[in-house]
């Protein structure tokens, strides 16, 4: 990831706070679902790729020992200031930093494919496994090469807020990249608007290996379109890799 000049920086990070939050609305019912033996147990979630703390709310609020990390110092901020509640908030960057040993991993928002190559992503999707104690789970989602194949020509889009404005225009330059280049203008405490620029590549894989890959590891997975049986289908592309570490025996 980059680290000098992170993903979303401040404004970029409060337009997607402000506006985009329809995506953890989604998935959450789902993932609250998964966690219920979890908060039962009393166990953690570390949740990565958190944002400004749209799924973090909605697990703390479900009575949830939370975690939440992200890349973004922004993003970081922003939870921070929404999720007083959260048992730590941190700063995380896969596939290198330490993870804390956990009952659960979740995350949405496609955080894995913001790392560099596939390679990364198999490296982090081994660290998490790890990082899952005996009867963990995993619910994360990943963008699939069929993300690229079906946004094949997309044109740019726009959405405006209060005081925000946001253009964001697609690209691809390989099957297995996907690239968005987003302009913000975010109005100032003086009333005028300042704008910003960010470019965002994301690395697309072939999620139907990954089953295999976390078996390697002590963690039976399953591919998915959804985290509650297709109730909330997530964007086209867009898969859910749900899995389980087995509970030790004896």
């Amino acid at each position: 990831m980059q680290i000098n000049e992170p993903y979303y920086r401040r404004d970029l990070a409060y337009v997607f706070d402000q506006g985009y939050g329809f995506h953890a609305e989604a998935c959450a019912p789902g993932i609250l679902a998964l966690l219920e033996p979890v908060r039962a147990g009393g166990g953690v979630v570390l949740e990565i790729g958190c944002g400004s703390g749209l799924l973090t709310k909605r697990l703390v609020e479900a009575g949830h020992r939370v975690i939440a990390t992200d890349a973004s110092p922004a993003m970081l901020d922003l939870t921070r200031a929404a999720v007083p509640g959260a048992e730590d908030i941190r700063t995380l960057v896969l596939p290198d930093d330490p993870l804390p040993a956990v009952d659960a991993v979740v995350g949405i928002g496609h955080a894995l494919n913001y790392l560099p190559d596939k390679a990364a992503v198999h490296r982090a999707l081994v660290a998490i496994a790890g990082a899952l104690l005996p009867g963990g789970l995993l619910a994360v989602d990943l963008c699939d090469l069929e993300w690229g194949a079906a946004r094949q020509g997309a044109m740019a889009q726009g959405r405006v807020g209060d005081d925000w404005a946001i253009v964001t225009r697609f690209s691809q330059p390989a099957p297995d990249r996907f690239d968005r280049d987003l302009t913000t203008f975010v109005r100032g405490a003086d009333g005028s608007y300042r704008r910003e620029d960010e470019h965002h590549g994301n690395v697309l894989i072939d999620t139907s290996a990954v089953p295999a890959l976390l078996s390697g590891h002590g963690v039976t997975a399953t591919i998915g379109g959804s985290f509650d049986d297709e109730d909330h289908p997530l964007p086209v592309g867009l898969h859910s890799v749900i899995g389980h570490r087995a509970r030790k025996m004896g």
